[in-house]
């Protein structure tokens, strides 16, 4: 049998084989191999006597991410606000360098648009090419647009803790009930209500992952400096003419990606992320790039 794990715990494996769920273990091969199963892999599978099942094969990844493990995911949700708990734009451009780089779809929303509207920041990511949303948890404002987005396509929702991922799965589809965290006034941020991944299959054919906050969701140590220029979409076609091939796009002489955004082409806080990102993956020594 075929399937794709739907939530793995505690070294068991719950896969989805055509609507029945099978209790499985991964075979000892995965561990001499050191490969990991990871949510959403589509995994071929044998059925014991008892019903359970064993792992045998894992099939061809589309992508991969660790942090959260989750695999083959078409498009990423990343849930930001203007309101408490405030989303700094520096934590969304990371998780969309990040999608950029495993060739994965990013869905900006924009939640809580009934208590603040970030305008600004949502035109930023709405001129840079991104599908951006606003929505509502509260009201179902955008809900409808979003389902329309994400049918039939593998999601993961992110999103810094409190900002309404769960909230906006219950909208989506109210059978699948998720449970909803408090915002702490004083921090200015929720507490985490989403322990482990796990996929869900909804209505509109869209199965998603609900994972756990941002601070699990890192660009992580395997992007090398010269290669994060790619993950920002808006650069892309100022990188031919700058002056030098080697260009950083931080501070160069003649750089093009500069002159756009001088001439407001670029958004500086989209600029700020690059240089920030930029500066991290030179600190990492490259034995310790993956």
């Amino acid at each position: 049998m075929e399937g794709i794990i739907h939530k793995a715990l505690s070294g068991f494996y719950y896969v989805d084989c055509g609507g029945e769920s099978v209790t499985c273990r991964a075979r000892g091969k995965f561990r001499h191999e050191k490969l990991t199963p990871l949510v959403g892999d589509r995994v071929s599978v044998s059925l014991l006597p008892d019903g359970a099942g064993t792992i045998d094969a894992v099939l061809p990844r589309k992508n991969e991410f660790h942090r959260p493990a989750v695999a083959n995911i078409d498009t990423l949700v990343i849930i930001c606000s203007g309101a408490i708990p405030v989303t700094d734009p520096f934590l969304i451009d990371r998780v969309v360098a990040m999608a950029e780089r495993r060739k994965c779809e990013s869905v900006i929303c924009f939640n809580k648009w009934d208590l603040e509207q970030p305008q600004t920041l949502y035109e930023t990511y709405r001129e840079a090419g991104f599908p951006t949303l606003r929505v509502s948890a509260e009201t179902g404002e955008g809900i409808q647009a979003l389902s329309d987005l994400i049918a039939g396509k593998v999601c993961a929702f992110t999103g810094n803790s409190g900002v309404g991922k769960s909230s906006i799965l219950n909208r989506l589809e109210p059978d699948v009930v998720r449970p909803v965290g408090q915002v702490s006034e004083k921090l200015g941020r929720g507490r985490h209500t989403t322990r482990h991944v796990e996929l869900f299959r909804l209505k509109n054919e869209a199965v998603v992952a609900d994972t756990p906050g941002f601070s699990s969701f890192e660009e992580g140590a395997d992007c090398p400096p010269e290669e994060l220029q790619y993950a920002f979409r808006e650069f892309l076609p100022y990188l031919d003419n700058c002056q030098f091939l080697d260009c950083a796009h931080v501070k160069e002489k003649g750089c093009a990606v500069l002159a756009a955004l001088r001439e407001g082409k670029i958004a500086q806080s989209r600029h700020d992320s690059y240089v920030r990102l930029y500066q991290q993956a030179r600190s990492v020594p490259e034995w310790q790039r993956k």
